[in-house]
């Protein structure tokens, strides 16, 4: 475990923040952590810059050491720190299959992004073709979970938690992925895995008050 907290540079209604976040509870890790104030835009001040260049959130600072990226601290946050390698395995192709499904988490939130934030953010109508584009997405998600509990082998993983965050979000926005029977399955199953770590919240509230604010604006 770490000398001291890691500092976690975050807003609660950030997605990548809430893995992080969701990550470290997992972990069992003592945090402190450090609110920016995106919407008013802290994480372009001198000192944030300095820090972090390309002024995201989350970032964190262990004992001198600075990160950002959400995918990148999950996994830094397990190979420093997890007492077991389950959620970030050493075998090089257990690993892979996780970090393939890491960058597919990526594919899956910019067709989130591409279907909502055009209607939230400039008011346009909302896009059937880019449901469907999300939906195409979410169908190759189906077909990776065919026969598994977990997403990316047989345990519970870092990938498995940033998907599920992804998915918060689209259940928080009402998006109906109800035809994607093994996806709806899986994330029903993550809602209780995650319970214990805080699932309600910190992802769960998170997402709901990023819908609201949205929504509002």
């Amino acid at each position: 475990m770490p000398s001291q907290p890691i500092k976690i540079y975050y807003h609660p209604i950030s997605p990548p923040c809430r893995a992080v976040l969701m990550t470290a509870r997992v972990l069992g890790l003592q945090v402190e952590l450090v609110f920016v104030k995106i919407l008013e835009g802290e994480q372009k001040s001198p000192e944030f810059l300095k820090m972090n260049p390309q002024h995201t959130v989350p970032t964190i600072d262990d004992g001198g050491f600075i990160l950002w990226e959400s995918r990148a601290i999950m996994a830094y946050l397990v190979n420093a720190y997890g007492r077991e390698d389950t959620l970030y395995p050493k075998n090089p192709r257990q690993r892979a299959v996780v970090d393939q499904r890491l960058y597919y988490d990526i594919t899956l939130f910019q067709k989130y992004a591409d279907l909502y934030w055009p209607v939230l953010f400039f008011g346009q109508e909302y896009s059937e073709e880019n449901a469907a584009k999300l939906n195409e997405v979410l169908g190759w998600l189906n077909s990776m979970l065919e026969g598994r509990a977990f997403v990316a082998g047989d345990n519970l993983s870092i990938a498995d938690i940033t998907i599920a965050v992804t998915l918060t979000n689209l259940e928080a926005f009402g998006f109906d992925y109800s035809a994607h029977q093994n996806v709806a399955k899986w994330f029903e199953r993550m809602k209780k895995e995650l319970d214990p770590y805080g699932y309600k919240e910190i992802d769960k509230k998170g997402a709901e008050e990023l819908a609201l604010f949205l929504k509002k604006n």
